[in-house]
């Protein structure tokens, strides 16, 4: 198995997607915050910051980011929603993974704001119908993407980094 991905690498969908899957997808996104907390439950320090595989991030890295990342998103969708396909602002994970306040912070208080934003962030989503799920911004990366990819991304991307975290705790036993 690639410690990367323990969940695969994300497929993107071919077109549109129903709204029977974007419903399956945002209850994904519902669940993350659940799920990361279950996965870290328990971990002292050292478990905390020991990484998930060889060069990877720390399991106190893949917690702070999963907020960084899914904040972003949040932003994004907004931006799609009220601009006329907008272009984003990527940011470098790799880099804010390393700020100051990762290690200093304790891992409560992104799981808190990952519950916080993740409530914000599904009512949202469940309030959508399918010409808002058609709307776009441009990522300077990845080109022009629609809302209902991403939140096919990001479902994957709450998977994947929980899926970090019991992998690791699974083959150390912990």
């Amino acid at each position: 198995m690639d410690l990367r991905y323990p969940v695969g690498k994300f497929q993107p969908p071919a077109g549109r997607l129903t709204p029977e899957q974007v419903a399956r997808l945002i209850d994904d996104i519902e669940a993350a915050p659940a799920k990361m907390r279950a996965a870290v439950a328990g971990l002292d320090d050292a478990r905390l910051d020991t990484p998930y595989r060889p060069g990877g991030w720390t399991v106190r890295q893949v917690v702070h980011h999963v907020p960084d990342s899914h904040m972003n998103a949040f932003i994004r969708i907004k931006l799609a929603l009220t601009e006329n396909e907008p272009t984003i602002k990527p940011y470098d994970e790799a880099a804010w993974a390393t700020l100051a306040d990762v290690p200093r912070t304790p891992v409560e208080v992104s799981l808190a704001l990952l519950d916080a934003l993740h409530v914000r962030w599904v009512a949202l989503l469940r309030a959508l119908g399918p010409g808002e799920m058609a709307r776009t911004f441009r990522h300077p990366e990845m080109g022009v993407v629609a809302i209902d990819w991403v939140i096919a991304l990001y479902a994957w991307h709450g998977r994947h980094h929980v899926g970090h975290v019991t992998a690791l705790r699974e083959r150390e036993g912990w």
